[in-house]
């Protein structure tokens, strides 16, 4: 009996289900780790209708019952919606397209040397219309403030912190590509003479975010236990690895026990952090389970 199906769905529609809870990730999923280039590339790539690679769902409803919580940033009502399935692969592009596109907010990300960062994220518009290999010249990271700043930010080299200053130099927000209808009202309020280039850009560029399909591999809910474990540890050995606690968690979660909330703690249900707990015995203060596990994951705890 084949345990999986295959298709092809709209970007925007799976973006819709998650930000709306019916695709959340089992709770034993690390963090979202992507930094600012990363995120670049994604973008660039989805804007050039390049192939991303697929996503993996698992089914809700079956035998096996993981806890929850939504993509990272995503904000949904206590208790959580019923989620209809699970990301078992693909969480990375997922939250990073989720916040970049669907999200008011700057994305919390790093550099490529781990520094935390705010960003938004935009096209200048005239440069992607320059080409398809500009795109990646056209994308510009910003900071919270919507600002380009230089000599240790002293000096301000552009600044988008307004509607009509995206609109008067052209330079238009990610996190409006999905619905970008409102920003064009404001380009004709305060920018009309460039309304017939936004249009252009919408075909161009903005089209082929609406219109990008993601190949998903759907595990139904019947998989069992032990092939969701050894599927979860299968997908997740290229790209960031996923460390042998994070992997153990996941067979632990399998049994109903979360791993993770033990370790570290959850204020989503209560649960008090061990780590906390042990740091106040001056023998075990430098304890760290999560870098010294060394079972299989699928094997038997």
């Amino acid at each position: 009996m084949t345990t999986f199906d295959s298709t092809k769905r709209l970007l925007p529609d799976i973006l819709k289900d998650v930000v709306a809870g019916s695709i959340q990730l089992p709770d034993f999923q690390r963090g979202w780790v992507w930094d600012d280039n990363h995120i670049h590339s994604l973008l660039v790539s989805v804007g050039r209708s390049f192939p991303v690679g697929a996503v993996m769902l698992l089914e809700t409803g079956g035998a096996v019952r993981f806890q929850v919580r939504p993509v990272e940033n995503v904000q949904l009502p206590l208790p959580l919606p019923e989620a209809a399935k699970l990301i078992l692969d693909g969480q990375q592009r997922l939250t990073t397209l989720t916040q970049v596109l669907c999200l008011d907010g700057p994305v919390k990300t790093r550099t490529d040397k781990g520094k935390a960062i705010n960003r938004y994220y935009y096209f200048h518009i005239p440069t992607a219309m320059e080409g398809p290999e500009r795109l990646e010249d056209a994308l510009l990271s910003v900071d919270e403030g919507r600002q380009v700043k230089s000599n240790f930010g002293r000096q301000v080299d552009l600044d988008l912190s307004s509607r009509e200053l995206e609109c008067q130099q052209l330079y238009f927000p990610c996190n409006r590509i999905l619905a970008w209808s409102e920003w064009l009202q404001d380009l004709n309020r305060f920018n009309g003479q460039e309304l017939s280039t936004f249009l252009q850009f919408q075909e161009r560029v903005l089209k082929a975010f609406s219109e990008y399909q993601i190949p998903i591999i759907e595990l139904k809910k019947e998989t069992s236990k032990e092939a969701v474990c050894l599927v979860f540890e299968k997908v997740n050995t290229g790209g960031v690895s996923l460390s042998v606690f994070e992997l153990v968690t996941a067979s632990y979660a399998a049994d109903g026990y979360n791993l993770r909330d033990d370790w570290f703690g959850s204020k989503l249900r209560s649960v008090e952090s061990r780590r906390e707990r042990l740091a106040k015995e001056s023998l075990l203060s430098g304890l760290n389970p999560p870098t010294s596990f060394r079972r299989s994951p699928c094997s038997t705890p």
